[in-house]
């Protein structure tokens, strides 16, 4: 376990330095000038030019990636641009936001998930496990900002039950949260799904139900274990998503968090915003990969993490 342990973070620093890399390049190859944007129009073209050797813009594109790998690996994400503080720690107060949005999301993907998928297999081919598929394929199908704007023309202005943004109580949090479910609540119903038809023929839950075991016990205990182990490995990936996936719905409902930041920084070119933003998305992605691989070994004691 221990060398496993260590081949995976290794493998995750390699993640995250392709990850830093990436976003580097691009926002640098993408037109647009972060000192013509802060100075304005009316900069003259000494003024952009003195901002830009400030802001070390003017060096050439090895020197400014040299320079950053170095101030990451002192955990220096420099400053924004836009709110003159510490980028990281910018980022870092908009993501209990993010973290509540996307949480609840998972919440509410996996109640619905499992059980509309566990109700599909009970019921396989009949009139629920066709309402079901047909939920699934209508919650994937339709695009998460399309979705937000539906409900909430539905719920909040015509309805006026729900807001229709902003952070606060529940009533803020049910149209955000189940925007970003969808998706996810669709892919663990066919997961689930099938996942419990391949296990309910098998010799042991034979076995169960000739022991005469009730139907609940026989499918909760037994064949819904088995059939999570793949669920459990795609709802850490998903809840990854989520928080990438949270980009597009917080700045539908108006939501604080680092998703809406992240996309406000882009359209300013605050670089050390978005870099530090990046970064710890795909840092939390990581980390939620690693913790599924260790959810599988108990799942599972078949798979042995150390070989």
């Amino acid at each position: 376990m221990t060398a496993y342990l260590i081949r995976r973070i290794v493998f995750a620093l390699f993640v995250l330095w392709g990850a830093v890399t990436i976003v580097f390049l691009v926002l640098r190859l993408v037109p647009g000038d972060p000192a013509q944007l802060i100075l304005g129009s009316d900069a003259t073209a000494e003024q952009i030019a003195a901002l830009r050797t400030q802001m070390g813009l003017d060096q050439s594109l090895p020197v400014q990636y040299g320079h950053y790998l170095g101030d990451v690996a002192r955990f220096d994400f420099g400053d924004s641009y836009r709110y003159h503080r510490d980028a990281m720690g910018l980022v870092l107060d908009r993501l209990p936001a993010t973290l509540q949005l996307a949480s609840v999301a998972m919440v509410i993907a996996l109640v619905l998930g499992i059980g509309l998928g566990v109700i599909a297999a009970l019921r396989v081919n009949r009139f629920a496990d066709r309402v079901v598929s047909v939920f699934a394929l209508l919650s994937q199908s339709m695009p998460s900002f399309w979705i937000g704007i539906v409900f909430i023309l539905v719920f909040a202005r015509q309805l006026n039950w729900l807001a229709s943004g902003g952070r606060g109580g529940l009533d803020r949090l049910i149209l955000p949260g189940v925007t970003l479910a969808l998706p996810v609540i669709a892919i663990l119903i066919r997961l689930t799904r099938s996942g419990l038809l391949d296990v309910v023929h098998e010799n042991y839950i034979q076995t169960a139900r000739a022991k005469g075991l009730g139907e609940r016990v026989v499918i909760f205990p037994h064949a819904i274990r088995n059939a999570l182990i793949p669920i459990v490995t795609v709802a850490g990936i998903e809840f990854g998503k989520l928080l990438g996936g949270a980009v597009i719905v917080e700045t539908v409902f108006s939501w604080p968090g680092a998703g809406r930041l992240l996309i406000d920084s882009i359209s300013a070119r605050d670089y050390n915003v978005v870099q530090a933003a990046i970064l710890l998305i795909a840092a939390g992605f990581v980390a939620i990969n690693l913790i599924v691989d260790v959810l599988y070994g108990y799942l599972d004691p078949r798979i042995r993490l150390g070989r």
